[in-house]
């Protein structure tokens, strides 16, 4: 008997998925392992993990976390994990083994570039933890310790990659990435996000300085948008921007706590309109940069609701629902 699983689907995209990352031990903290859990429980439900390209990843080097970090930060975090870890702020927790953790996130990102970049998985999911796009150059914040997404996109430029765009639909602004990239002109940084909420950035004042004025663009949104919203928003300014921006490389910074169950924001996107986002960002990836994309997980803390809207999204990475 033929599952779904077992059928030879070259078009899906590639999973980044490791059981070690459920060893960054946050305990009851909204971001734990059991939102990966739930993940993971739905992909085998759907027949969702067979049929795709594997690519391994390891553990990001320092000289890569180094092209977005301060060496100073990256060390001094190192420090505090092998002295036990403890609370780094007031949200985010370090324990033992969540440094190398988060370092295998960021070179699960960095696998998933040179995958899209060498043609050998074009399309990716980094299904990983802790999220990263909160993380400073000198600062871990917001659940976030290694800026998983600035460290893929560094690594896309030092491979020749001449210009990156992010679009972070995360419901929370992503800080950090656009601090690492708030000067350049070679990465255009779009964020969608609830406004006012943690962590306070991300005006439409905000656009970019010296080199990168102009290439960072924000949209805040109030509390309640929905599908429609964000689809018109996406439409009126990210698709305008992206289309004379002309990238290489589409990467999104794919957190799903804009959906209507989400516990700690107030927005009403569903399944469906994560999938309708991921399709205006997909075909964005297919006019300008030959169908590359790499979506890197972010937020999400209704378990089952970060679940169901990761399957949707896969959909239309593997283009079962792109059209």
């Amino acid at each position: 008997m033929t599952t779904p699983s077992d059928r030879a689907t070259p078009s899906r995209a590639a999973l980044y998925r490791s059981e070690r990352f459920r060893e960054h031990d946050t305990g009851t903290h909204p971001e734990n392992a059991r939102r990966l859990i739930a993940i993971d429980a739905a992909l085998e439900r759907g027949y969702l993990l067979a049929g795709r390209p594997e690519i391994p990843f390891t553990v990001a080097p320092d000289e890569a976390l180094a092209r977005v970090h301060d060496r100073r930060y990256i060390a001094g975090l190192r420090n505090f994990a092998e002295q036990g870890g403890g609370w780094l702020d007031a949200d985010t927790w370090v324990g033992p083994r969540s440094v190398e953790i988060a370092a295998l996130a960021a070179g699960a990102g960095i696998a998933a570039i040179d995958a899209a970049l060498s043609g050998a998985a074009p399309r990716g999911f980094v299904l990983a933890r802790p999220p990263g796009h909160h993380a400073t150059p000198g600062r871990g914040m917001g659940f976030c310790l290694f800026n998983t997404i600035a460290v893929a996109a560094e690594h896309a430029l030092t491979e020749g990659i001449e210009r990156v765009l992010i679009v972070d639909w995360d419901v929370h602004h992503g800080n950090g990435t656009q601090d690492a990239f708030y000067e350049s002109d070679r990465v255009l940084f779009t964020s969608i996000h609830q406004s006012p909420l943690y962590p306070g950035t991300g005006a439409t004042s905000e656009r970019g300085a010296g080199e990168g004025l102009g290439y960072t663009i924000n949209i805040p949104l109030a509390a309640g948008a929905g599908d429609a919203a964000y689809a018109e928003v996406f439409d009126r300014v990210i698709a305008p921007a992206a289309a004379a921006f002309r990238p290489e490389l589409v990467l999104v910074s794919a957190g799903f706590d804009a959906h209507a169950s989400d516990p700690l924001a107030n927005m009403r996107l569903s399944e469906r309109g994560f999938a309708d986002l991921a399709r205006r960002t997909l075909q964005i990836a297919d006019e300008h940069a030959e169908g590359r994309i790499v979506a890197v997980l972010e937020g999400g803390y209704d378990p089952e609701a970060l679940a169901e809207s990761v399957v949707a999204t896969l959909a239309v990475l593997d283009r079962e629902n792109a059209s």
